[in-house]
C-alpha cells in the first residue's frame, strides 16, 4: 500500500516541486497539498495521512506548532522541511513531534529517504544537521529557547500579529474576545522582554515565527 503524504508549502512552485518527486516515486501518493498550518490541521483531521511534509515557515499557522496540533490529535508522522539548520529549530520542530528535520537545500533523494524513514517509525535528521545537533547537547546542552517561555495560544497570537492582523482580526480567528488577544499580547511581551509591537515583530521574524519572503 502506497505512503499517504500531505503536502503543507506556502511557495507553489516548492509544492509543486515536491508533489511531482512524491508521485514520482512507486511506493508514495500525494493526497493534498496546502498553504497554512491551520489547513494542514484540518486536513490531517480529515484525510489522516501517514507523513506530513511540513514548511517551517508559513502563514496563519507556523508548521512547528501545526506539528505539534497534528501529533497531539492524530498518529500521522511529520518530516519537517526548513530553510533553518541551527539546533535551536532542529530541537524546536522535535519537542514539537516531528520525527523528521530536513533542511530544504537538500537533494531530493534525501526527502524522499526521510519519508520512507519516518513512515517506518524511526527519526531523521539530515545529514549536514546530525552532528551540529549532537555536539550541541554533548556540548553546554541546547540553547534557550525563548518561545519555549510562552504558551501555546501565545505563540499563536504572536505569529498572527507579525503576519500583520489586528488584535480584532485575532479575536475572530481564534474565537476569542479581543481584551483576551490584548491580554495574550501583554502577557507574551513580558515573558520576552519586550515593550513594544515592532520588537515583537522582530522578535517574531528572529525566531522564524514569520518569514520576510
Amino acid at each position: 500500500m502506497a505512503i499517504k503524504i500531505l503536502i503543507a508549502d506556502d511557495h507553489g512552485v516548492v509544492a509543486e516541486g515536491l508533489k511531482s518527486l512524491v508521485n514520482a516515486q512507486a511506493d508514495m501518493q500525494v493526497v493534498g497539498c496546502v498553504r497554512d498550518g491551520r489547513e494542514a490541521v484540518r486536513l490531517s483531521l480529515e484525510t489522516s495521512p501517514d507523513v506530513v511534509l511540513m514548511d517551517n515557515a508559513m502563514p496563519v499557522l507556523n508548521g512547528t506548532e501545526a506539528t505539534r496540533m497534528i501529533c497531539e490529535r492524530t498518529k500521522t508522522k511529520v518530516a519537517m522541511l526548513s530553510m533553518y539548520s541551527d539546533p535551536v529549530h532542529v530541537c524546536r520542530a522535535l519537542q514539537a513531534g516531528a520525527t523528521g528535520y530536513v533542511v530544504k537545500k537538500s537533494v531530493a533523494k534525501e526527502v524522499v529517504d526521510a519519508i520512507r524513514v519516518v513512515h517506518s517509525g524511526r527519526r531523521y535528521l539530515s545529514k549536514s544537521l546530525a552532528d551540529d545537533v549532537i555536539d550541541q547537547f554533548l556540548g553546554k546542552g541546547p540553547a534557550e529557547d525563548p518561545l519555549q517561555r510562552l504558551s501555546s495560544r501565545e505563540r499563536q497570537v504572536l505569529q498572527l500579529l507579525a503576519d500583520g492582523y489586528s488584535v480584532h482580526d485575532i479575536a475572530s480567528k481564534l474565537s476569542l474576545s479581543p481584551k483576551t488577544v490584548e491580554t495574550y499580547r501583554a502577557r507574551m511581551m513580558e515573558k520576552v522582554g519586550i515593550h513594544n509591537l515592532a520588537n515583537l515583530i522582530k522578535f517574531a521574524i528572529q525566531q522564524g515565527i514569520v518569514s520576510l519572503d
